[in-house]
């Protein structure tokens, strides 16, 4: 097992010297003698063990006296180790492309492709963005009247629904992945406002009545408040310029907003969202599987019925 070690080291490090690299070529001997049954040359076993004692001797007599008696061993233990690291790292970064993290879909734990946790923020509901979030297991779309929430019905296979936040530096970070998602692939979409913060409250009722009132031009006011800073989104007249801007009238939205008809709506759109258990924004639901915080664009697209594993080789077969 020592040779094959030897061979991926000096492989590594024969990048950057040319002595290196004459070691990788006997290192590369030496596997190949063993993988066809015959001995590794004891010339290069002795050389590296001679160079490794040799250095050991200039920290600790002790541990020079250890390592050379039990130098098959420690090789063993070390080969033994590389295979499970690398292991490792392979299924990381397997879930890494899958679900956006190394430890599977909406997992924050450590990530080295990810080390800052990007994937899993999100706002908690009624505090202030932070990492720490409850488990994904809960959240569901059963028992839910998505009827409430602005929708595109394409008659698709495919639902995606967003709910979020206008004023969530996370949600705002998802947003642009999601409209390319639905841009380039033909899904039906819902999108519903969970505000996080008091001050974005008003947006639910506003988004309402813009809906009620004009369908498409709503989906260009939606696109307009991500797009505005996040000071701007507390600040109504700055909001009620975009909506007159757009085309609406904005006295029908002044009534609409007034109604108590649409404060119990809204209220009622709340008490719905409540049910899926959310408990941070963004929260995506692609055909009913939850993704918590901004996933990569290849996670969200991957879910889609027809991207998936066996759609993709059931049209790679089929042009056979």
């Amino acid at each position: 097992m020592f040779c094959i070690i030897a061979l991926i080291v000096f492989s590594i490090l024969g990048i950057f010297s040319a002595t290196n690299r004459a070691l990788a070529r006997e290192a590369l001997d030496c596997v190949f003698r063993r993988i066809t049954l015959r001995p590794c040359n004891t010339g290069f076993r002795e050389k590296i063990k001679g160079r490794l004692v040799g250095r050991l001797l200039g920290r600790s007599v002790l541990a020079a006296r250890i390592f050379n008696k039990h130098f098959e061993l420690i090789s063993w233990i070390f080969f033994i180790l590389m295979i499970v690291s690398t292991i490792w790292v392979i299924r990381g970064g397997y879930n890494y492309y899958l679900y956006g993290s190394c430890n599977g879909l909406n997992s924050s734990g450590f990530c080295a492709f990810d080390p800052k946790g990007e994937s899993n923020k999100v706002s908690q509901i009624n505090t202030q963005c932070n990492l720490n979030q409850s488990t994904e297991k809960n959240l569901t779309l059963n028992g839910v009247n998505l009827d409430l929430f602005p929708a595109k019905n394409n008659g698709s296979e495919d639902t995606v629904v967003l709910i979020g936040c206008y004023s969530c530096d996370y949600t705002r970070k998802v947003y642009p992945l999601i409209q390319k998602l639905i841009s380039k692939n033909n899904v039906n979409y819902i999108f519903a406002h969970y505000p996080v913060k008091d001050s974005t409250n008003y947006l639910s009722e506003l988004d309402y009545c813009a809906y009620k009132q004009n369908q498409n031009m709503f989906w260009q006011l939606n696109d307009s408040l991500f797009a505005a800073s996040k000071e701007n989104l507390a600040n109504k007249d700055y909001v009620n310029k975009l909506v007159s801007d757009l085309g609406f009238d904005t006295e029908k939205i002044k009534e609409c907003l007034a109604s108590q008809e649409t404060k119990d709506i809204v209220k009622k759109q709340l008490e719905e969202l409540q049910k899926t258990n959310i408990y941070g924004t963004p929260t995506v639901f692609i055909n009913g599987q939850a993704l918590v915080g901004p996933k990569p664009y290849r996670v969200y697209e991957r879910m889609l019925k027809n991207n998936d594993e066996q759609s993709i080789i059931s049209k790679i077969l089929n042009k056979f």
